[in-house]
C-alpha cells in the first residue's frame, strides 16, 4: 500500500528500454520516490512483483502490449498496487484497455519530468478512491447476500413452523445471541437443517 506524505514510496520500474528508464528513475528520484528495481516487461512480471514488493509500479512503454495488460489486471484482482503507464500510444481502445486493466494513471507521449510528481500524487489518489470503492462494494455485496440467507430461513421457519416473519426473525436473533453467532451463520444452519 502506499505510504504517508512522511515515508518513502518504493517505486518499481517496469521498461525495457534502459536509457529512457534512468532518465524516468532519476526524476522519480528526485521528487523523493525511491526506486527499488528496474525491470523489463514479460512473462514473469508478476513474479517479480511479488518478489520485489514495491509500493507503485511505474511502466514506461513505447505501446502496451497483451501481456503487460494481463499481468496489471491480475495484480489489481490480487494484489491491487498503484500503477501509473507512460506511453506513446495514444489509443483510445488501448487507453481504456490499461484503465481496466487496473492502472491507475495513463500518460500520453512521454514524460514531462516536471510534472512526475503531481502524475504519481493523482494516480495513488485515484488508486485509493478506487480500492474504497471497491471495499465498498464488495461490503454491500456480502450484506446483500447474507440477508438473502436470514430472509430464506425466515420463510422456510414461517412455512415449517407456522409462524409470522417477526416471530421467525426473533427465533433466528434470539438463537444468534445465545449461540454468539451470527444472524446470517445461524440462517445457513436453518437453512441447512430446514430444507
Amino acid at each position: 500500500m502506499p505510504k504517508t506524505k512522511f515515508e518513502t514510496i518504493k517505486v518499481m520500474l517496469v521498461d525495457n528500454d534502459s536509457g529512457r528508464s534512468a532518465i524516468l528513475s532519476q526524476a522519480l528520484l528526485d521528487h523523493g520516490y525511491e526506486v527499488i528495481a528496474r525491470v523489463e516487461p514479460g512473462p514473469n512480471l508478476l513474479a517479480k512483483v511479488a518478489q520485489i514488493m514495491p509500493d507503485m509500479i511505474v511502466i514506461d512503454t513505447e505501446s502496451p502490449d497483451r501481456d503487460i495488460l494481463e499481468s496489471m489486471y491480475l495484480l489489481n484482482e490480487h494484489n491491487p498496487l498503484p500503477v501509473v503507464m507512460f506511453a506513446d500510444e495514444d489509443n483510445e481502445t488501448v487507453i481504456l484497455e490499461a484503465i481496466k486493466s487496473g492502472v491507475s494513471g495513463y500518460i500520453v507521449k512521454g514524460v514531462d519530468m516536471e510534472r512526475v510528481k503531481p502524475i504519481m500524487s493523482v494516480a495513488i489518489a485515484r488508486f485509493r478512491e478506487y480500492q474504497a470503492l471497491k471495499d465498498e462494494l464488495k461490503q454491500t455485496k456480502s450484506e446483500l447476500e447474507q440477508n438473502k440467507l436470514i430472509d430464506k430461513a425466515k420463510r422456510l421457519l414461517m412455512q415449517q413452523k407456522g409462524v409470522t416473519e417477526q416471530e421467525a426473525y426473533e427465533a433466528i436473533r434470539k438463537r444468534s445471541m445465545d449461540s454468539n453467532q451470527k444472524l446470517y451463520e445461524v440462517a445457513e444452519t436453518i437453512i441447512s437443517v430446514l430444507e
